[in-house]
């Protein structure tokens, strides 16, 4: 199975370029679904017909899907669901509804990670094709596994164990109610369900994320720095998608400005992200709804007997090499600079900030009894050396 989410800026033209993807894919004959986590769904729009929250096939070969976080959490989460609706009345809020009780931030990405993970277990299709939320809601949901992963590995055990002691003597004293062994069971089933899908999305074979921009300035920085942040949680961007190019034969004076303009991005664009492979979508003459406008994007992005699912380019931004008796951990950050980095080491975890995104990274074990002995930054890549410590060091 092939996973692709497109992420990039709101209103860069995401939902129009995962729908054109989709339709390229299945005319293919593969089993494609396209499915929206943004909670401003728009790929129904997109496609000129109204979507549910279960994958819906609109035409041969490809299914469209909207995730309904109520839905989702009423359909998998009924005991959790109960719990935070009786931890709340308990304390007598009573002027808000059970759904505002459980939808709290995140949620929508939360759900849609289960679902993804539960096609991709029961191989359902061949390819799954996401509309991501704009770039900072994106990172959260990519970052969301890894985060609760951590969790599940340091905290959870401990919570559980505590959770059983003290809870016949601190319920009566709290005079709330704690959780029971069967939402913690549940809890814990949904926290290795988010570890596997972390497994899946690093797995370069399988999971591509792919951005997409508009020749302008604000849009090529952000992206910049998304593409940072993507390679520091070691994902595999393997396309940079330049969508409403104004097409070369268009002469109208009106337009010869914003065309010098654009090129002077796309030149940026080039530069930025090289060797990564870039496409090209134009500006076109109407608004990109329905499958016949789709279909001409999608013709416009990829050439006739191109696999549009095709892993585009792979170049892992995490290596390891063995310099005499130390260890060199490479890791690309393009765009960042030196003063926005900082890391340290904690036992079997390298603490690495860049900018306001900070990431815990698990060292292999060839690294964990290894101590930092210095760090260079270089041409955008941060190289970490880890050795024994000199005596008079310790």
């Amino acid at each position: 199975m092939r996973i692709i989410l497109y992420t990039g800026k709101g209103g860069v033209g995401k939902t129009s370029i995962s729908a054109a993807t989709a339709i390229k894919s299945a005319q293919q004959g593969l089993k494609t679904l396209v499915m929206s986590t943004d909670p401003a769904h728009s790929l129904g729009d997109s496609f000129g017909i109204k979507l549910s929250s279960e994958p819906q096939q609109i035409r041969k070969n490809l299914w469209a899907q909207e995730i309904d976080t109520t839905y989702e959490m009423e359909k998998g989460w009924g005991n959790i669901q109960h719990y935070i609706t009786l931890l709340f009345t308990t304390k007598t809020v009573d002027d808000i509804t059970v759904e505002e009780l459980t939808m709290f931030p995140g949620m929508e990405d939360l759900m849609s990670l289960l679902r993804v993970l539960q096609y991709y277990k029961e191989k359902t299709y061949d390819v799954i094709i996401i509309d991501c939320a704009p770039t900072g809601e994106t990172l959260a949901m990519l970052s969301f596994p890894d985060m609760l992963g951590w969790w599940m590995e340091k905290l959870f055990p401990i919570q559980r164990k505590a959770l059983k002691i003290v809870r016949p003597v601190a319920q009566p004293l709290l005079g709330i109610p704690l959780p029971t062994d069967d939402i913690m069971r549940e809890l814990a089933h949904i926290l290795e369900q988010l570890n596997e899908m972390r497994q899946i999305f690093s797995n370069r074979e399988v999971t591509s994320v792919r951005i997409v921009v508009n020749p302008e300035k604000m849009v090529i920085k952000e992206a910049q720095r998304s593409f940072t942040y993507l390679n520091l949680y070691d994902y595999n961007v393997d396309a940079i998608m330049i969508n409403r190019v104004i097409p070369d034969n268009v002469s109208d004076q009106y337009f010869q400005v914003w065309k010098k303009i654009q090129q002077k991005y796309k030149t940026m664009i080039e530069d930025s992200f090289q060797p990564i492979p870039l496409y090209n979508a134009p500006l076109f003459e109407q608004e990109v709804v329905g499958m016949n406008m789709l279909e001409r994007l999608g013709d416009s992005l990829f050439q006739q007997d191109e696999q549009p699912t095709a892993i585009k380019f792979n170049l892992r931004t995490q290596h390891i090499t063995k310099e005499g008796n130390n260890y060199v951990f490479s890791l690309q950050l393009p765009f960042s600079h030196k003063k926005e980095l900082s890391l340290n080491q904690k036992g079997d975890e390298l603490i690495l900030r860049a900018g306001s995104t900070k990431r815990n990274i698990i060292l292999p074990r060839t690294l964990t009894h290894k101590s930092i002995l210095g760090a260079k930054f270089d041409e955008g890549t941060l190289k970490i050396t880890f050795g024994e410590l000199e005596k008079h060091e310790q």
